[in-house]
């Protein structure tokens, strides 16, 4: 038992680890390390971004659907995850700045709620979280997957995806990606 822990931290690490691309065992290229590139999608080659919908972290269901007709910031994190750690305060100072673009949190990797929960309460993070352990909604994301943990998509208020940012992000960068986008 304790091996398959081990092998499950190890796999946890890898995510958000240095080391590059993670090949999965059917050949597909899994998570890369974040260097904070930023990837703006010009307005008319935007496709429609999935609808997100998960169990909230605190309970409840979240979609994005409910959120249609505004801008939307879709930050993918873990808590198990350094670089989230150091973006954390970065993203609740943009959600502060963009008042009228609204935030969501998509955890994934934690396999079970209360890392995440203590997260959110470490970091005051004012958002609604989505709960998605083994990254399911992630594959929604075709013309611009979040292949990196921490990963921030921005959504147009048509519901396209407009932009991303693979690895950390900082308030101002967001706060400039979201007006040249929006």
């Amino acid at each position: 038992m304790r091996w398959l822990a081990a092998v499950a931290a190890t796999m946890l690490l890898a995510a958000c680890s240095p080391a590059g691309d993670v090949e999965g065992g059917d050949g597909t290229v899994g998570f890369t390390t974040g260097d904070g590139t930023v990837t703006i999608v010009p307005e008319a080659e935007r496709e429609p971004a999935p609808v997100l919908e998960g169990p909230s972290i605190d309970g409840g269901t979240l979609s994005t659907a409910d959120l249609a007709g505004s801008p939307i910031v879709v930050n993918v994190w873990g808590s198990w995850c350094a670089p989230c750690r150091a973006e954390a305060p970065e993203l609740v100072e943009a959600a502060e700045r963009l008042g009228d673009v609204e935030f969501l949190g998509l955890n994934t990797r934690d396999l079970d709620e209360a890392p995440a929960q203590a997260f959110v309460r470490a970091f005051d993070i004012p958002y609604p979280n989505i709960f998605d352990p083994d990254g399911t909604l992630l594959l929604g994301f075709g013309q611009l997957p979040p292949k990196a943990i921490p990963s921030t998509l921005v959504i147009d208020a048509e519901g396209r995806v407009a932009a991303r940012v693979i690895g950390e992000v900082n308030a101002n960068t967001l706060v400039s990606l979201v007006g040249d986008v929006g």
